[in-house]
């Protein structure tokens, strides 16, 4: 079963539980793209860390995490190593599993949602998708890697009736 840990700061709009449930679909449809997909159904508790947070925020932690001195859309810190993912259900103590912390900036997700023509909550969606799938050992480092990944970013979006945010535009 997969819980959504909400930590919903200003300036985001909108109300917590309206936050958590897109961000728990965005989970279930990254997740069930994946070979992962048993997390979904597993009578462990496995949780992911969301923190709706300011630019300012995401500064310090990609300076701190990454050694990059600027804002970033999301941010995503597994707790799991990808090859124990599988087998973590079973060997969890208390039925609870920790999956990792997913931190979106306000400021810059609103930004690129403009730049697209697209609602803020499209374009979080999308960032929740591309930082779970983070959280699942996905990485988009070499031309191979980033074509799988916005693969099963593209599949799990339109399972949510959203678009493919990879299409070129030519204006």
């Amino acid at each position: 079963m997969i819980e959504i840990a909400l930590i919903h700061e200003e300036p985001w709009l909108g109300d917590e539980q309206s936050w958590e449930a897109l961000a728990t679909r965005a989970a279930r449809a990254a997740i069930e793209r994946t070979p992962y997909g048993p997390l979904l159904t597993t009578p462990a508790l496995i949780e992911i860390s969301v923190r709706l947070t300011s630019d300012d925020e995401v500064h310090s932690l990609n300076r701190q995490y990454r050694q990059k001195d600027k804002p970033t859309n999301v941010l995503s810190f597994p707790m799991v190593q990808p090859d124990l993912i599988e087998t973590v259900t079973q060997n969890s103590d208390d039925g609870e599993v920790l999956l990792g912390d997913i931190v979106l900036a306000h400021g810059v997700c609103i930004a690129e949602a403009a730049e697209r023509g697209i609602t803020a909550e499209t374009h979080a969606t999308h960032l929740l998708v591309h930082g779970v799938l983070h959280l699942l050992g996905y990485d988009h480092m070499n031309d191979d890697e980033a074509e799988a990944m916005e693969a099963i970013e593209r599949d799990a979006l339109a399972s949510l009736g959203i678009d493919d945010p990879y299409l070129v535009r030519e204006d």
